[in-house]
């Protein structure tokens, strides 16, 4: 980097790179969007580097874009502890980005974040709470948990806990329709589950695995989209046990039979896993997630 670079553009750029849009950066910010693109553009040519390539979606990061994005964070972070340090020897400070499957992070860690805020109130967190997962090595998250644990990339991975799925029924549809005692009964049934060619894991095919050829009738992309259906009595779903329990509209079918077992893992930027907000929010979800199996 050139010993003048001002380190407002600096972070102009990163707040660009995490909103990819000049627009929501530019309110995060509190600055015009075009005071936003004309800074960015006066740091590509002061480095001689094209950082985004301009999109339909938004600016997305070039490679280039991505290492100094890294090197950028890392100066964040490094800034953060210095005066989280200083202020106090026991306090932790900075923002913490989790990426998260939408199951899990709606039903379970954004309710038990209110006691995360109070023991550290000067820890800010971004939930990314997606049907789909957020890249760590891409820099969209500091730290992402996931289905399957990942092949490769500048991570530490750990095991975070496993859960359970199971074949759930609301009391209105079971009413109204066949009792289901085999599997083969599923034929005859509506499912609810995921949109095919919209699966973003293997870990999410369950009626196939379950029996071959079986395929859900109304699907979503969503999981909690597909809990709503099954509690309002359009068909059966396979749902997290965490997720069903909290519907005492719910039944638990062919409970001894159909038992899906799953993992969790959290992966963490290999350059941030050793400050301390991340390993106090490290700490948090291990303890969040414990007694899901």
């Amino acid at each position: 980097m050139q010993p003048d670079m001002n380190w407002d553009d600096l972070k102009i750029f990163l707040a660009v790179s995490r909103a990819t849009r000049l627009d929501k950066a530019a309110d995060a910010l509190k600055q015009d969007p075009t005071t936003i693109s004309r800074r960015l553009r006066r740091l590509e040519q002061e480095l001689g580097l094209t950082l985004f390539e301009r999109t339909r979606r938004g600016h997305a990061l070039t490679p280039a874009g991505e290492k100094l994005a890294a090197r950028v964070e890392a100066m964040e972070s490094l800034s953060q502890d210095i005066i989280s340090e200083g202020t106090s020897e026991n306090s932790a400070a900075g923002r913490v980005r989790l990426g998260v499957t939408e199951g899990l992070g709606s039903t379970v860690i954004a309710p038990a974040l209110a006691a995360f805020r109070h023991a550290n109130p000067n820890i800010d967190v971004d939930l990314v709470a997606l049907s789909g997962f957020v890249s760590v090595p891409k820099r969209e998250a500091d730290m992402s948990i996931l289905l399957t644990r990942p092949a490769a990339g500048p991570m530490k991975i750990r095991k975070l806990s496993d859960y359970t799925l199971k074949l759930y029924g609301s009391e209105d549809y079971l009413g109204r329709f066949p009792p289901v005692t085999l599997r083969s009964d599923l034929q005859s049934h509506t499912l609810v589950g995921y949109v095919n060619d919209l699966i973003y894991s293997s870990q999410l095919r369950y009626f196939d695995e379950l029996l071959p050829g079986l395929t859900p009738h109304l699907s979503s992309s969503s999981i909690v989209a597909q809990l709503e259906m099954v509690r309002a009595g359009a068909g059966l779903g396979i749902l997290p046990e965490f997720m069903a329990k909290r519907s005492p509209e719910l039944v638990n079918l062919l409970p001894h039979d159909i038992r899906v077992e799953r993992s969790f893992w959290l992966a963490i930027h290999e350059d941030v896993h050793e400050l301390k907000r991340i390993r106090l929010m490290s700490e948090f979800l291990v303890e969040t997630t414990r007694g899901l199996a």
